[in-house]
């Protein structure tokens, strides 16, 4: 792994710690701001002073000296071609809106706007921190950069302007620590954008994002190499640590020159502690913007999240009493089945009992029959022996009929 010595050997002007902390002590000035800083800021400004840590690139001062377009313009244009993928050429440095938004500055490290050679727009913003909604601040201020862009050319061209002289704004924003929106992708750390229609219609409408999450870029490179020259330029902003340094100016020498700038930098300790001062007070009123949004954030979360239980608790109290209306009617149901099936009961008993009853008759009936049966079949047998004992006396009576015929003729 890289250390200070490797790094002193591509910045042989990298410091001693004990030359450092002499200088130091020597100076009261120095002294008082040194013994201001907590431990662990002073150990911080040490490190990248002695090259134990890589300079820190995000650093206002430090990203507006070696970036700077005025003195050189190249720097810039790489990284920018780099990120459009195309030859870019600087040809103005624009002022930034004074109008912009307050609480936004202090959440900014850079904000920087070029006009390019084909009169396209460049914005390059550094942001500390993440903004809520960053898709709505991003839309806004580019809408606001293309409506600069407009009344300056319209400015210009007078009678002449034509909305073809009105050019792309490209907004470029690189945040140190992402939004939360961005960590739904871990391993996206570039994020393009521009309008289109779901038609396929083309038109151009002159609005491009680049959103470029530095923390997810750092978690992407674990144990990966520098690869291509995006991979190189975000591994510039976003790295201190020395083994990466190393093999990024190995990989990209262009860089070396760049860290050269800054490490003379160094050698002004007072001008040094100056930034370093200044990005600490930077960082505690950017921490606490940042706790003022979180809060803000977490309030409207919390106010939309008793907002849905209030509906959620007013839907289950409409439910419980549809539920409780719903028992009581199957209440008086279950009551008049239950009436109903008394009744039925009931019914039910008094059949039985004049089923019963029924039952008696006809064993009653069924014993009379068979007493009746049974005195027709002594009458039948008394009215067959009357039958028999009239028809012995009819025989008798013929007989007589017949002896008295015979009498007659006899007579």
């Amino acid at each position: 792994m890289a250390n200070a010595n490797q790094l002193k050997t591509y910045f042989p002007m990298i410091r001693e710690k004990e030359e450092l902390l002499s200088e130091i002590q020597g100076n009261s000035r120095l002294r008082l701001m040194y013994e201001q800083w907590s431990q662990d800021e002073k150990e911080n400004f040490v490190n990248f002073c002695c090259g134990n840590r890589g300079i820190r690139i995000l650093y206002d001062s430090f990203f507006k000296e070696v970036m700077n377009a005025e003195s050189d313009r190249t720097r810039l244009e790489d990284f920018l071609g780099t990120i459009l993928n195309r030859k870019v050429k600087i040809v103005n440095i624009l002022q930034n809106d004074s109008t912009r938004i307050a609480d936004e500055t202090s959440l900014l490290v850079t904000d920087i706007v070029v006009e390019l050679e084909d009169g396209t727009l460049a914005n390059v913003e550094i942001q500390k921190v993440g903004y809520m909604f960053p898709g709505a601040r991003c839309a806004c201020y580019s809408a606001d950069l293309l409506l600069r862009q407009y009344k300056r050319v319209r400015e210009q061209k007078k009678k002449k302007f034509s909305y073809r002289d009105v050019k792309t704004v490209f907004l470029i924003v690189l945040y140190e620590h992402s939004p939360q929106e961005f960590h739904d992708y871990p391993d996206i750390y570039c994020h393009h954008a521009k309008q289109v229609f779901d038609s396929r219609l083309k038109l151009d409408l002159l609005q491009e994002f680049y959103m470029l999450p530095l923390d997810i870029f750092k978690k992407h490179m674990q144990n990966r190499n520098i690869e291509n020259k995006l991979e190189a330029w975000l591994t510039f902003f976003s790295e201190d640590r020395p083994e990466k340094i190393v093999e990024l100016i190995n990989l990209y020498p262009q860089f070396k020159a760049m860290y050269q700038t800054l490490y003379n930098m160094c050698q002004n300790t007072e001008q040094l502690m100056g930034i370093f001062s200044k990005e600490l007070r930077e960082l505690d009123r950017n921490t606490a913007e940042y706790m003022i949004e979180e809060q803000q954030r977490v309030i409207e979360q919390n106010r939309q999240t008793i907002a849905q239980n209030r509906q959620t608790i007013e839907q289950h109290r409409q439910t419980i009493e549809q539920n409780r209306q719903t028992i009581e009617q199957n209440r008086q149901t279950i009551e008049q089945h239950r009436q109903t099936i008394e009744q039925h009961r009931q019914t039910i008993a008094q059949n039985q009992k004049t089923i019963e009853q029924n039952q008696q008759t006809i064993e009653q009936d069924r014993q009379t029959i068979e007493q009746n049966r049974q005195t027709i079949a002594r009458q039948q047998e008394t009215i067959a022996q009357n039958m028999q004992t009239i028809s012995e006396k009819d025989e008798i009576i013929a007989a007589l009929m017949k002896a008295l015929e015979e009498q007659k003729k006899t007579v």
